[in-house]
């Protein structure tokens, strides 16, 4: 970290411990930045000021500890989250609500008494939690929003040649009346014998022939008999290479399947869930705040900057034009234009960043603090994500040449 006069924009290194959730992969955050890797479960790295972890200097002369600290000291609210994540396992389906549906709902269980740490809880803090996802090594899969009914029914179809039992007929049926999305999703979450007994048996037919459908089949060796097998049903499937990202707004429905991703999303915990978990599920509520119109699921494609410089900014959809935030990924030399307090992640190769007070040099793995605005100017090769907010503008700071 270079020290800076008060007003200049500061460079502070940062680091934090992956988080070992169950469906982490074994070593797999370490693996991904060219670790020593042992058998611990690593499932997400957050970098940022949320309480939950927030990210802690690691300058001896720091005025702070954790990026928590350092928001209260300089007032400054950073607009999001940055999470590497790496799963073996599918995560929870669920869906995060806007930012009047969090207000209302925090409000809401405020006025009933229900503790932030109960488990009957589902808002954490008033705030949304709109979020992107960029894949980091190919083969990100996911599921995302609802498909077109008539591609489920054709599932189910098929499934029902395979041997399914008659449940599948009542999910049929449901899919082809008014209002099918939200219909279905509320039996199937209703925990009634009939739409319980069709995920144990869609958890029999998709493992007896996994070549058949293969999420299914997926979800279920690590859910068997969960009501989201059959919620997965509805949902699009996408697997994505290196580099593509997805946008999911509030409202949208999803599930991360495996693999190795970076997210930045809105600094909330506001969670509804709707399977594929042991915790709370809270029916009503998911059903008040999820978007159930059916469409493809939204790749966010990244807009490029300059030669060597792209950015992943929801701004440039209509569901994302209120989101205060974007992603640069920086694949070698040029100049970053930082319009707040930014938080810039290697993810392969070295880069040399460069403020008006200084220099540091990131390896693949480390984190910076950008605190301030004005210009950084990166050198190097590989790739650089940097967090900021919507507002930039960029040049290289090589010769152009063709991209």
């Amino acid at each position: 970290m270079t020290q800076a006069d008060e007003g200049l924009l500061r460079l502070s290194a940062i680091t934090n411990a992956p988080r070992p959730y169950a469906w982490g992969t074994p070593g797999g955050i370490s693996a991904l930045f060219g670790r020593p890797v042992t058998a611990a479960r690593e499932a997400e790295l957050w970098l940022g000021a949320h309480p939950g972890s927030p990210s802690r200097s690691i300058h001896p002369d720091s005025q702070w500890n954790t990026l928590l600290e350092w928001q209260g000291a300089s007032g400054h609210r950073l607009p999001f989250l940055m999470k590497v994540l790496s799963a073996a396992a599918p995560l929870s389906l669920q869906a995060h609500p806007d930012s009047a549906q969090a207000r209302q709902g925090y409000a809401r269980e405020d006025a009933a008494g229900i503790p932030l740490d109960d488990p009957r809880r589902s808002y954490q803090d008033p705030y949304a939690k709109p979020e992107l996802i960029v894949a980091l090594r190919d083969g990100f899969e996911a599921l995302c929003g609802f498909r077109d009914v008539r591609a489920t029914i054709a599932d189910l179809d098929r499934l029902a040649a395979w041997g399914s039992g008659p449940q599948m007929g009542v999910l049929r049926e449901l899919l082809t009346g008014d209002q099918p999305h939200s219909a279905a999703l509320a039996w199937l979450l209703s925990g009634e014998p009939t739409p319980t007994a069709l995920a144990h048996d869609l958890t029999r037919v998709s493992l007896a022939s996994p070549d058949r459908l293969p999420a299914l089949a997926q979800i279920a060796r690590f859910y068997p008999g969960d009501p989201g097998l059959a919620v997965a049903l509805l949902l699009n499937h996408v697997v994505l290479a290196a580099g593509e990202a997805l946008w999911l707004p509030a409202g949208n429905v999803h599930a991360y399947l495996q693999g190795d991703g970076l997210e930045l999303m809105g600094p909330s915990d506001n969670v509804l869930r709707g399977g594929l978990t042991p915790k709370h599920i809270d029916v009503a509520e998911l059903q008040r705040i999820v978007t159930f119109d059916p469409a493809p699921a939204t790749r966010l494609v990244p807009q490029q900057l300059s030669r060597r410089l792209v950015t992943y900014s929801p701004n440039q959809l209509s569901s994302g034009r209120d989101v205060d935030f974007q992603l640069l990924c920086a694949t070698g030399s040029c100049e970053l234009r930082i319009p707040s307090p930014s938080i810039a992640l290697c993810t392969s190769g070295q880069f040399g960043l460069t403020a008006p007070t200084g220099t540091y040099t990131l390896a693949i793995g480390e984190a910076l603090l950008i605190d301030g605005t004005g210009i950084v100017t990166v050198t190097g090769a590989g790739q650089l994500f940097v967090a900021t907010r919507t507002a930039h503008a960029s040049t290289d700071a090589s010769t152009p040449g063709p991209l």
